[in-house]
């Protein structure tokens, strides 16, 4: 795990760089003015670091509550074999390290550099619905992995789907599974965040970012299915859930800064009268 995140700060690192064109260290000087000078921000941040604690003691969660419902065998009978066909159908060896790394590395990588991105390009609306974005994709995910569990499609033995993940990353079930149930199916968060990040990076106008995240999420989308992890169900459901907590958190966004704007104004003109 520690190089996870050591390869993990390089690559974010790189992808400001080649994003923004700018030196990636001064992603962290933008981010401590605004987080002195917008207690907005602050309050979003903190709500980011909240919500992704509160997945991370899902599990305990869920054994507290004694949550025993399985929806995977219902899931199954909607779509049938369709991740076993389409791995059987591009399974390629020398593919499977590219996918694994996709969705390993990239996924967070991504996440983490588009507010780099949108710190150096002073993109402050992309930047607080990025913030938004994270928290509305994690809240809705997570009633749904309470109370709607599915189990990885790898590990429903009727599938017929092989866990190709242990191909390249033999240790995964002993690093990642404290960290994810096997029943956080649906909606896939893989999906959702990827997705999320490209449909934000359009509306930012960054062509440079929009093309990197369209490309991550086409791939990472791609190997869920192609790892044996997803169903087509979980796919579905996480890009729904993109498009609307993308389109919430804009809105949200905008009228937090626009409030923030207003109250600056109405300061500087009583200041001017004085």
């Amino acid at each position: 795990m520690n190089y996870v995140m050591l390869y993990t700060v390089v690559i974010v690192a790189v992808l400001m760089w080649l994003s923004a064109l700018r030196n990636p260290l001064l992603a962290f000087v933008e981010i401590g003015r605004e987080l002195l000078h917008s207690y907005k921000f602050l309050l979003l941040v903190a709500g980011m670091f909240g919500v992704l604690a509160l997945n991370k003691y899902e599990l305990q969660i869920e054994r507290k509550l004694h949550l025993t419902s399985d929806y995977t065998s219902f899931v199954f009978g909607l779509e049938g074999h369709f991740v076993r066909d389409l791995q059987h159908l591009f399974f390629m060896p020398w593919l499977t390290p590219i996918i694994v790394f996709f969705y390993i590395f990239m996924l967070q990588s991504v996440l983490a550099a588009s507010l780099g991105v949108y710190l150096l390009d002073k993109n402050r609306v992309m930047l607080y619905a990025t913030c938004y974005t994270i928290i509305l994709n994690y809240a809705i995910a997570i009633p749904f992995y309470l109370y709607f569990p599915v189990n990885e499609v790898w590990s429903y033995v009727p599938a017929g789907v092989r866990f190709t993940m242990l191909d390249v990353f033999p240790k995964f079930e002993q690093e990642y599974r404290p960290l994810s149930g096997l029943n956080n199916c649906f909606p896939s968060l893989h999906t959702a965040i990827s997705v999320s990040t490209a449909l934000l990076a359009f509306r930012s106008g960054n062509r440079r970012w929009m093309a990197i995240t369209t490309v991550s999420a086409v791939i990472i989308v791609f190997g869920i299915f192609y790892l044996g992890i997803h169903w087509l169900t979980d796919m579905l459901g996480g890009t729904i859930l993109a498009v609307v907590s993308t389109t919430v958190a804009v809105q949200l966004a905008k009228l937090t800064l626009r409030s923030g704007e207003g109250k600056l104004a109405v300061r500087s003109r009583a200041t001017e009268l004085r």
